[in-house]
């Protein structure tokens, strides 16, 4: 059984605004700067022996993907939590105004 279209069109529009928030982070904007200075550093010169220059612009690159893909993952992980317990909570018909399940204010009022 396949997600109806809702669900995977709510799903892709979650990870595209969790995607575009991350992009824009300023927390990420000293290594995007430092990994456009290695990067640019790197074809200054077409000297085959600026090879530290390349491998200090890996450095960045790898590191600036490294959080970004940790951040997605962190936000996927929130967001799978709250929607398993939303469904769960949902499932059980728990009332959120009074804080018992639908099944206890049967048992209640037997």
């Amino acid at each position: 059984m396949g997600f109806p279209p809702w669900f995977r069109q709510a799903i892709q529009g979650r990870m595209d605004e969790v995607s575009a928030r991350i992009q824009h982070d300023p927390e990420l904007s000293f290594i995007r700067e430092q990994a456009d200075k290695a990067f640019e550093a790197l074809f200054a010169g077409k000297d085959i022996g600026r090879m530290p220059e390349f491998s200090e612009w890996e450095d960045w690159h790898h590191h600036k993907y490294g959080i970004i893909n940790e951040r997605l993952y962190l936000q996927g992980l929130k967001d799978g939590i709250q929607l398993a317990a939303t469904l769960l909570c949902h499932s059980i018909g728990f009332d959120e105004g009074e804080g018992r399940s639908h099944s206890e204010e049967r048992k209640n009022s037997e």
